[in-house]
């Protein structure tokens, strides 16, 4: 199973679940490191104070990923470094975004910058945050910052990741910083996330510069085959998906979703969703598990699931074999998914910016014998290949994640890594999967020997 010449072959991270050193070169304080410092809100009162200690050990880190074969690294910039109070810039922050692109470009590594991944700098949040209109106006300033700092070496910019979990986790349910739970201001810091984008998009457009978003999918699978069956599937996939997705591709808020928003259309200004709608060169999908949903007998009785709209349905129990996070593991899900985007959107180019599975993983003799994270590896690229025979233009494929990192609210319980960190040393042990899916890489191809390297198949 060949991939396309240039394929991009990846690992990402997050500044804010890699990088540590919150009190060093300046950086103000983060939503996140509120968050994290308030009691009861990160399992084992985890904080991302120090995390992989990436922030000093990047050269290290970077080798690391050289040396599987892999061709491109997605990480993210964090806005409090670069403007500790969001606002003011840094020359020190600059400078440590500057020595890790040098770094990555040293290796031949090619960087794929993303500007935005939920670590909002806290005096912006103070202000508003994503609630209010002019944090998107802020971010705009923000990444102007760094594109005039960076631009002529970084050619690959993601503006956001995610907007779905930093307005409906950080705003509705309040599991993920800043904590707010309501969701009318969830919706509304959604379409202020979705605002920023088009406007760094728009600002930064510009000859040899490609820009993006990383959206997250999860495919609504209903239970049965019935109209309420299907309904509570076009709800979810309205809200999760749609709502997301649509007004990227210029096709506006989807009206069904719209019509169970209460106050939301208020927020939404004249010119609005044009912004929004700024071209794009590719879309980052990024997907980890289906869901399976229900419909209620009553249309209107609360969901079980805590996102704004959602009534007259639930969520299902995932189906075995799960994750150590709880998360189905559906590829099949994935070859549907790429190919609907790609009818959706015309044939958008497309990145999976984000798969990968968590496992309880331990070191023995010196080596993660992670055969579980390998096999998933192996059945979600056959997915992905799946769909590029299918006709879908798919570029790239990146990892969740180069190493073992603060998994958010789950603190350090989750292991996504193809590199294993021990937090108390910081040592790093590449996992058998990070050697599996550089052999992928070394060969573009799946299932077939790779030159000198050994065997591609599990």
């Amino acid at each position: 199973m060949t991939f396309p010449t240039g394929f991009l072959w990846g690992a990402a991270t997050a500044s804010y679940q890699v990088e540590g050193g919150v009190t060093e070169g300046g950086r103000g304080p983060s939503v996140w490191d509120t968050f994290a410092a308030t009691e009861g809100k990160v399992l084992g009162g985890a904080t991302g104070a120090v995390a992989c200690d990436h922030y000093h050990r990047y050269p290290e880190d970077i080798g690391l990923l050289a040396d599987l074969g892999l061709n491109a690294y997605r990480f993210s910039v964090a806005w409090p470094r670069v403007m500790p109070d969001g606002v003011t810039t840094s020359a020190a922050g600059l400078a440590f975004y500057d020595r890790l692109v040098d770094e990555l470009l040293g290796r031949d590594v090619v960087p794929v910058l993303t500007l935005y991944h939920w670590d909002l700098p806290q005096a912006l949040e103070d202000a508003g945050g994503w609630p209010s209109r002019d944090t998107a106006s802020r971010f705009a300033d923000y990444a102007a910052v760094v594109h005039a700092a960076l631009g002529d070496r970084v050619h690959q910019w993601t503006t956001v990741n995610e907007p779905f979990c930093a307005a409906f986790l950080g705003y509705g349910s309040g599991v993920h910083a800043p904590g707010v739970q309501d969701h009318d201001t969830a919706l509304i810091a959604a379409h202020h996330l979705l605002l920023a984008h088009g406007l760094a998009a728009r600002a930064l457009a510009g000859p040899g510069q490609e820009f993006s978003l990383a959206l997250n999918f999860a495919p609504a699978i209903p239970d049965g085959d019935t109209p309420a069956h299907l309904e509570a599937a076009r709800k979810f996939d309205g809200i999760h998906n749609r709502f997301f997705l649509d007004p990227v591709l210029g096709r506006g808020y989807p009206e069904d979703v719209v019509a169970a928003a209460g106050r939301f259309p208020e927020c939404v200004r004249d010119g609005d969703t044009d912004t929004i709608a700024a071209p794009i060169d590719w879309l980052g999908v990024n997907y980890y598990a289906p869901a399976r949903v229900t419909p209620l007998e009553d249309p209107q009785a609360p969901s079980n699931c805590p996102l704004p709209t959602l009534r007259g349905m639930d969520v299902l129990p995932a189906r075995p074999p799960l994750t150590a996070f709880g998360w189905e593991q559906s590829p099949s899900t994935l070859t549907s998914l790429l190919e609907w985007i790609s009818a959706r959107s015309g044939g958008l180019p497309l990145v999976v910016a984000e798969n990968g599975a968590s496992f309880a993983d331990t070191v023995v003799d010196g080596r993660v014998y992670d055969a579980a994270r390998v096999n998933y590896f192996m059945e979600h690229l056959r997915a992905v290949h799946d769909a590029l025979r299918a006709g879908v233009d798919v570029r790239g494929y990146f990892a969740w994640s180069l190493l073992d990192n603060f998994e958010w609210a789950m603190g350090y319980t989750q292991r996504f890594g193809l590199v294993h960190v021990d937090f108390e040393t910081q040592r790093r042990t590449v996992k058998e999967s990070g050697r599996f899916l550089g052999r992928v890489a070394r060969a573009n191809a799946l299932g077939a020997p790779a030159d000198g390297v050994g065997d591609t198949r599990a």
